[in-house]
């Protein structure tokens, strides 16, 4: 993750809108082992003035440096601490001459933040075992299961959560917000589009931060009461514990690293007239729920999921959940 020394602030996009004019992409898709770090601009966002000419167009950065060379860095995200590893000068000048102000570049390593509240799959289990899942009216719609498509493979290493994680254990998480994964649906996304109709504005997907993308459900927003998929020909088994709560970063043109000018620059506010219906997230609106892949099988040592894959809804809910977690809930808990 960056951290804003001059700010002494972790860097979430919701409060430096210029990080989505930073791209990556791994040196080999197959078997990474580097990270390539690209700025879209050719000065200093927070001093245009500062014209860039290192002649460092790009950044190259191991995935598994050795942190026995690295300064740690304690950090708290969310309430939730860790100990980092702060990546050096030389990362860290680059990034602190595109952004005009000095920043860090941390990295967590083999080390976890603990997930707090109730989205952890322990809490959220326990929780859930006090509700009704699966009605009859659910499953008479659902026909006993709902079937689609996966429209976007994760884009995480899903061996930094593999054979860690399973229903009713508490597992940590890396620099994500609260949990490993988001899923959404195109069906909700389509709904969020048509808030734009008549502009000729796109609203780009990838605003949502999903890693997995799920076509073909009946109704929009039906994830909201998603709780377990099965993905793919492995039966990978993703256990859904929250709603997502969205924030600022929904807002933000990812060509000029500022909050949107059009009506695309107002979709937070769009979507917050009818989808705020999580009473831990009052006053923020829903679209997508975090997730946990679950404990591997016997003799499984990895999981691979891809564009095409089949999903199941295996488990509804028959009540929404209600997003509970440390200074980001509003109800206290």
């Amino acid at each position: 993750m960056l951290y804003s020394v001059s700010k002494n602030q972790n860097m979430h996009i919701a409060y430096f809108t210029e990080m989505c004019l930073f791209t990556t992409q791994f040196n080999d898709n197959a078997a990474p082992t580097k990270l390539l770090v690209s700025y879209a601009k050719d000065y200093a966002f927070a001093r245009p003035e500062v014209k860039i000419d290192d002649g460092r167009d790009s950044l190259e950065i191991d995935l598994a440096p050795d942190t026995q060379v690295l300064a740690p860095f304690e950090i708290s995200m969310h309430s939730s601490s860790v100990v980092a590893y702060d990546m050096g000068k030389q990362v860290n000048d680059w990034f602190s001459l595109r952004f005009g102000h000095e920043v860090k570049l941390l990295y967590i390593g083999s080390s976890s933040r603990k997930v707090l509240g109730n989205v952890s799959p322990t809490v959220a289990g326990q929780q859930r075992d006090g509700l009704r899942t699966g009605s009859a009216s659910a499953e008479a719609k659902s026909a006993g299961s709902w079937l689609g498509s996966i429209a976007s493979t994760a884009n995480s290493l899903l061996t930094s959560v593999m054979g860690k994680q399973y229903e009713g254990e508490d597992h940590g998480i890396s620099f994500a917000d609260v949990a490993p994964y988001l899923v959404i649906s195109s069906t909700s996304w389509e709904n969020a589009q048509r808030r734009l109709d008549g502009t000729g504005e796109v609203l780009d997907i990838s605003k949502f931060r999903p890693n997995i993308i799920v076509e073909g459900a009946d109704e929009e927003w039906e994830e909201d009461f998603w709780a377990e998929l099965v993905v793919g020909d492995q039966n990978a088994k993703f256990v859904l514990t929250q709603n997502c709560a969205r924030c600022n970063s929904v807002n933000v043109d990812y060509e000029t690293g500022q909050v949107g000018k059009g009506e695309a620059g107002k979709i937070l506010k769009k979507l917050n007239s009818d989808r705020r219906v999580d009473p831990g997230l009052k006053w923020s609106p829903v679209f997508g729920r975090y997730g946990f892949l679950a404990k591997l099988g016997p003799g499984e040592e990895a999981i691979d999921i891809a564009v095409g894959d089949e999903v199941q809804v295996a488990r509804r809910n028959t009540d929404r959940t209600e997003f509970e977690w440390p200074n980001l809930s509003t109800n206290n808990k």
